[in-house]
């Protein structure tokens, strides 16, 4: 099926909405494209659900307000998150799916039927990528897409990511009052790690979503936490064999590679397997529980690092949200507890949300095992 002949109709429809506008502005996003988007619009599509992170901090009165649709990865994925949002906003129960988990289940047909005036799409992730052909017949059809990065390159797409976003949705002045939280955050974090010499740094393992795959190791090489754990003062001992922001690597590697922290990030369990349950309004009880679970598994309870009592558990979506910050502090206290100690990424994280969000931020975000 060809994209012309599929869009065609729609495209004056797209077209009109967007002529309503008073005013028009240029923007340059992170794919480096130049995008015409219209003055503060207000029919807004979200490439993946969880970038209504990043819209919590833009519209702070109501998050989903303006987003007429979005992949639907955080419901399936991100449970307490997702029940997090709906207890304060229900009408995200209402927002209709352009798709499921993944860029190929995305529908165009879906995203044009909802004539959205902005489209907000990833680099890379669970949505619409720059590669993608869709992006011709959106373009056909009279639609506007930036596209932001949280995952692949957190430290450094964060802040232009947010700087666009204020941007093109007319909040240039929230966006840079988070930019100035993020910054001054990253900046308390780097006077304590940097002197650290490198050779005198903790060789850190990520595994991304313990348990929920069959076999270990899921992790992270260059970007998404990757890039986190580096800021934090660790060294990512898979970074030079995973060369992208995600792979995988064996047990045999990591037993024979001993780390000198672990680090299981999660956010649900699957069936028949154990996750780390941790993220907005999950029990601090039940997220070391669920941690202990996951360091009793074969391979993982020989590594050092468990044996050491240096293994650690960290909400997943940290690694493609502009909250990345906290995960920062929380990675930096837990490799170095006395040097960073006057580290308070609970502190942090109080501040996050009595100054920028209007949800509920009670929940756990990292832990230790259960005693």
């Amino acid at each position: 099926m060809k994209f012309r002949q599929l869009f065609s109709g729609l495209a004056l429809a797209s077209a009109v909405l967007l002529c309503g506008h008073a005013a028009a502005r240029q923007v340059t996003d992170l794919a480096g494209r130049q995008v015409e988007v219209p003055d503060h619009p207000q029919r807004v599509l979200l490439g993946e659900g969880r970038f209504v992170f990043a819209m919590a901090l833009l519209d702070r009165d109501d998050p989903v307000q303006r987003v007429v649709g979005w992949q639907g990865e955080l419901k399936a994925q991100d449970p307490y998150a997702w029940g997090q949002l709906l207890k304060r906003f229900p009408q995200a129960g209402k927002v209709p799916l352009i798709g499921k988990t993944s860029e190929a289940s995305v529908s165009p047909e879906k995203i044009v039927s909802l004539q959205p005036d902005l489209a907000i799409f990833g680099l890379t992730g669970h949505g619409p990528t720059p590669t993608n052909p869709m992006l011709r017949a959106l373009h056909e059809a009279g639609i506007p897409v930036i596209f932001i990065d949280f995952r692949d390159k957190p430290l450094l797409h964060t802040v232009p990511s947010m700087k666009l976003l204020g941007q093109a949705l007319g909040r240039e002045k929230e966006a840079q009052e988070y930019i100035d939280f993020y910054q001054s955050h990253l900046e308390r974090v780097k006077q304590i790690v940097d002197p650290v010499p490198q050779a005198q740094r903790p060789r850190v393992f990520v595994e991304m979503l313990a348990g929920v795959w069959p076999a270990c190791c899921h992790t992270t090489g260059n970007g998404s936490y990757g890039d986190m754990v580096q800021a934090a003062g660790g060294v990512n001992i898979v970074a030079g064999l995973v060369p992208g922001a995600l792979g995988d690597v064996s047990m045999e590697y990591l037993l024979s590679h001993q780390p000198d922290v672990y680090v299981a990030t999660g956010s649900r369990s699957e069936p028949g397997r154990d996750g780390l349950l941790i993220g907005p309004g999950a029990a601090a009880s039940q997220s070391a529980a669920s941690l202990s679970v996951l360091l009793a598994r074969g391979g993982i309870r020989e590594l050092q690092a468990v044996k050491s009592q240096r293994a650690f558990g960290i909400w997943h979506a940290f690694y493609n949200s502009p909250y990345n910050v906290l995960a920062i502090e929380a990675l930096a206290k837990m490799f170095y507890p006395q040097r960073a100690a006057a580290l308070d990424p609970e502190a942090a994280q109080a501040e996050l949300y009595r100054r920028f969000l209007k949800v509920d931020g009670q929940g756990t975000y990292w832990t230790a095992p259960a005693k």
